[in-house]
């Protein structure tokens, strides 16, 4: 059995690019990330985030709409299209 890597939420966000904690934490929730527990510490192992990056979605999520982008769509749903 190899030796994994255990990373703190702080350093898995660094690993991942500079991600926030914040959205690690949000992850750990959903269920896209496992924690390990080591103590009252939540740690993730590094073979989790590497298999995050590699199955990752290539950044195509649709996010927030823009402010140019609310707005049209505004107007074509006032035009009932």
């Amino acid at each position: 059995m190899s030796e994994d890597r255990l990373f703190s939420v702080k350093g898995a966000a660094a690993y991942l690019g500079g991600l926030s904690p914040y959205t690690i934490s949000a992850w750990l929730s959903q269920g896209k990330l496992h924690r390990v527990k080591v103590g009252s510490r939540t740690m993730l192992r590094q073979s989790d985030l590497d298999k995050l990056i590699s199955e990752g979605d290539g950044g195509k999520s649709p996010g927030r709409p823009r402010p140019e982008q609310q707005t049209r769509q505004d107007e074509a749903q006032s035009l009932g299209t």
